[in-house]
């Protein structure tokens, strides 16, 4: 598995990317001041964008099929979740754009190869805010084991 955007996973049999551009923005306020440099205050975080970009070559690889699915997904408007296939929780992402481009066609007008290009954008405030924080979730499962244990009598 290379990535996975909610129960659809990027595979050489689906959807294999040769490019994954990851790109965040930081919003920040200005404000001059007389005789010295613009003060600056963090004012959050901005818009959080992935775009995967490949190539699908139908008798090797994922089609059409593949990039039908993602346009399901974008039209029921859901966000979901994007997990990397190293493990890394990326967020909540909703599907802003596919874009597809078919060359090297067959006699009867299916391409042999289908250039494709994926953007998402993050809907959800932060991981934190997502699942929590995870620290103390993990001392509340930790602190409810060791009650449950004490009143079984196991020590």
């Amino acid at each position: 598995m290379m990535l996975a955007l909610g129960m659809f996973v990027f595979e050489r049999r689906t959807l294999p990317y040769h490019s994954m551009r990851h790109s965040a923005e930081y919003g920040w306020a200005s404000n001059a001041q007389v005789g010295k440099r613009s003060a600056y205050q963090f004012i959050g975080a901005g818009i959080e964008e992935i775009t995967v970009s490949g190539a699908l070559y139908p008798e090797l690889t994922g089609g059409r099929i593949s990039l039908s699915m993602l346009r399901l997904m974008a039209e029921q408007g859901n966000a979901w979740p994007l997990i990397g296939g190293n493990g890394v929780i990326y967020g909540m992402y909703v599907i802003k754009n596919i874009e597809e481009t078919g060359t090297e066609f067959y006699s009867d007008g299916q391409p042999r190869k289908i250039d494709f290009t994926l953007t998402l954008t993050r809907v959800d405030e932060s991981l934190t805010a997502m699942f929590g924080n995870l620290k103390d979730q993990a001392t509340r499962l930790m602190n409810d084991a060791a009650d449950k244990l004490a009143t079984v009598g196991v020590s």
